[in-house]
């Protein structure tokens, strides 16, 4: 293996240990919303929740949770992505190509 192969595969192992590591910490943010703002237990709050079906949410619990998560975020989410914002996967994707956008 060249040096240069060396450090691409370095490189690689790099950018993929930050994106988890922002996965992450976006995660956890979007998680202690939900928490706070539904009022449910942590341990309910999963990667893959569904925020109605899992977590109890109603419609305007949802706009709600879109709204804190914007201001967390300093993001804007348009109302088209918002009404595919249905776990909490897809907030956290959402959240990582805003942040990555900017």
């Amino acid at each position: 293996m060249s040096l240069q192969e060396a450090e691409s595969k370095i490189s690689t192992k790099d950018q993929t240990s930050k994106s988890l590591q922002q996965e992450s910490t976006v995660f956890n943010r979007v998680k202690g919303i939900v928490v706070q703002q539904l009022g449910v237990d942590s341990q309910q709050v999963t990667l893959q929740a569904n925020f109605s079906e899992d977590l109890g949410a109603d419609s305007l619990d949802t706009v709600e949770l879109v709204m804190a998560i914007e201001e967390e975020f300093g993001i804007e989410i348009p109302d088209e992505n918002a009404e595919k914002i249905v776990r909490l996967s897809d907030a956290v994707e959402f959240i990582k190509k805003a942040i990555k956008s900017n």
